[in-house]
């Protein structure tokens, strides 16, 4: 990443990126989202990836989804093979 070094930018890129793993941990991958888990601490996860992105109420279910799943203690990962490649049609 060479194009970043130097860059305003790059500080702020890094210490997000590096919050994000230290919150998550580093078998996963981006994007990495926190949200309130089982004992109002946050807990955080990789994803969601979703294509092509909901949007109103199917958002809200899917936010809904993520913050039930973290209020399990002990719940770590869903995950399934992608059959499709990303659907920015709806943006």
């Amino acid at each position: 990443m060479d194009h970043w070094d130097g860059t305003p930018y790059e500080p702020q890129l890094r210490a997000s990126h590096k919050e994000g793993i230290d919150k998550v941990g580093q078998e996963v991958g981006t994007p990495v989202i926190a949200v309130p888990g089982a004992d109002g601490g946050q807990i955080a996860f990789f994803g969601p990836v979703v294509t092509p992105a909901p949007k109103g109420e199917d958002a809200a279910k899917l936010w809904d989804g993520t913050l039930a799943v973290a209020s399990v203690p002990g719940f770590y990962e869903i995950k399934r093979t992608r059959t499709k490649g990303p659907d920015f049609s709806n943006l």
